[in-house]
């Protein structure tokens, strides 16, 4: 026998369609069931979204499912295997990912389910447990204060040193962000960290030379 012989008939008996049962195959998508109904329910927990959304998190779990079907097809047959490859390669996903949370519960599901078509049960449920340990642990971590951006239209002798003067009492600010100086007067925007938003508005809008006052929330921790 040949070294090419012996390499082909080691692939044919990897990839045996004889070697996976119906009992096996049921075991292994009941599995996948299990952990991804674990996974839903952990999202729901967790999830902060405003549009909390159910079809998304039934997705997953079908996602799972399917992951583990696709795998242990995979395992039972080389051509399968191969036409799988192409197949996978090709396809594309349009559909926005919002929130980094729920990039995470997407390739845990898809882990999950090539975890399971693997085989490996064991691992699939200590990485659940785990996942959950650590996204339970990191969200009692405190979050830092989230800074906002003040807008300041202003015009004549008013300096960056009195509006600053001005809010002192109401918040503080971090930096000067970017200064854009017109004919018609100067456009400042500071970063402040605010104690009294409505306070803060009020008592530079007082100021003489102010035209305009605008408190915007941004996304993001305040590190300042």
């Amino acid at each position: 026998m040949t070294f090419k012989d012996i390499i082909s008939s080691n692939l044919m008996n990897g990839f045996s369609g004889a070697d996976i049962t119906v009992a096996e195959i049921l075991t292994t998508l009941g599995i996948t069931f299990l952990i991804a109904m674990y996974l839903f329910f952990v999202y729901r927990l967790i999830t902060e979204n405003a549009f909390y959304s159910k079809e998304y998190n039934i997705a997953m779990v079908a996602m799972a499912i399917v992951t583990a079907g696709i795998i242990l097809a995979m395992q039972s047959s080389l051509v399968i295997s191969l036409g799988m490859v192409g197949a996978l390669s090709i396809v594309r996903f349009r559909t926005a990912i919002k929130e980094p949370i729920d990039l995470l519960f997407l390739f845990w599901s898809i882990g999950t389910g090539i975890i399971c078509g693997a085989g490996l049960y064991k691992v699939a449920i200590i990485l659940a447990v785990c996942v959950t340990i650590a996204i339970a642990v990191l969200k009692f971590i405190p979050e830092t204060k989230t800074g906002q951006m003040l807008f300041v239209g202003h015009h004549g002798n008013i300096s960056t040193d009195d509006i600053s003067g001005a809010a002192a009492p109401f918040g503080k600010i971090v930096k000067i962000r970017s200064v854009n100086v017109t004919a018609n007067g100067t456009s400042t925007v500071f970063e402040v960290k605010v104690t009294d938003a409505a306070g803060l508005v009020s008592a530079i809008k007082s100021l003489d030379g102010v035209d305009s006052v605008s408190l915007v929330a941004h996304d993001g921790e305040f590190r300042g």
